[in-house]
């Protein structure tokens, strides 16, 4: 069983509304589910409208899990490389929901290659999605946190280490994430005076994903991953910290969970005492 609130008569959630990027199904459709659980409004922010067979999930089919795990939810097909669409889709979930309290930014394209193996079509879908597409959302976004009690961005970005070994493998990839989180970190200065956080979040371990499965190491590397609810879990934890006290920090998930006095990981395992991977730019 994962973690639940264990003062669920506060209900921090409740009646709050998060906008999600990419949460049609993973990571972003856990964080969801999580929030859901507290009572909160969830716009699902996604391409996907025709489920994929080699991915699962879409706008719709999350909107349904939401529902049903004692949320709202709001299904808006964004493509979130194109401005006007994320213009539209913030607008949409302020016009259902009167306000926007969280902004989860969790879309993320991935291409392991080294550079002469990136092809410019795809240089350009990550920088597009990470780091355009993530910049464009939080500056519609901005406007409405500004109004909100306890407002939070939190991006799934990594620590930056820039030991070359971490840059070296994978360049068009990683100075994407890393300026994810380099935002992270600019925005929790420049929007500090208006007490709205921005914080990031990555796993020290692989992420049982369709994207881990399908592009990087099949079944075998999916039973050495922890489950997409441990990111849930820590997503629940820090949106729920006060955006005065906590903004600035380049989280990884184990160690929000020892913050909070959780140190049994085992639940989150997809094959518990297997050995685990650890996940890009963790040493």
């Amino acid at each position: 069983m994962y973690l639940r609130n264990n003062k669920r008569k506060d209900m921090e959630f409740k009646g709050k509304t998060v906008i999600i990027t990419g949460a049609s199904r993973g990571i972003g459709e856990a964080i969801a589910l999580r929030l859901a659980r507290e009572g909160a409004n969830i716009a699902v922010i996604a391409k996907s409208v025709r489920e994929d067979p080699r991915l699962g999930g879409t706008i719709y089919s999350a909107v349904n899990k939401i529902n049903e795990a004692g949320g709202r939810g709001l299904a808006v097909q964004c493509d979130i490389r194109d401005e006007e669409q994320i213009i539209k889709a913030v607008q949409q979930a302020i016009s259902v929901f009167g306000s926007i309290d969280i902004l989860v930014n969790n879309a993320s394209a991935i291409s392991l290659s080294n550079t002469e193996d990136t092809d410019t079509k795809r240089f350009d879908l990550i920088h597009d999605i990470n780091v355009r597409g993530t910049f464009l959302m939080t500056k519609h976004c901005i406007p409405f946190l500004k109004k909100a009690a306890n407002p939070h961005i939190l991006t799934l970005s990594p620590p930056i280490n820039l030991d070359p070994r971490w840059i070296e493998p994978y360049i068009g990839y990683t100075i994407s994430k890393y300026g994810m989180s380099l935002m992270t970190m600019g925005w929790a200065e420049e929007f500090r005076k208006y007490a709205v956080a921005a914080n990031s979040l990555w796993p020290v371990t692989t992420i049982a994903t369709a994207a881990v499965r399908n592009l990087l190491g099949g079944d075998a590397l999916i039973n050495k991953s922890r489950k997409p609810e441990i990111l849930a879990d820590c997503a629940y934890w820090i949106l729920r910290r006060s955006s005065k006290e906590c903004s600035g920090n380049l989280f990884l998930d184990e160690q929000v969970l020892q913050q909070e006095g959780i140190t049994t990981l085992e639940q989150y395992a997809v094959s518990p005492g297997s050995d685990l991977q650890g996940d890009l730019y963790v040493s």
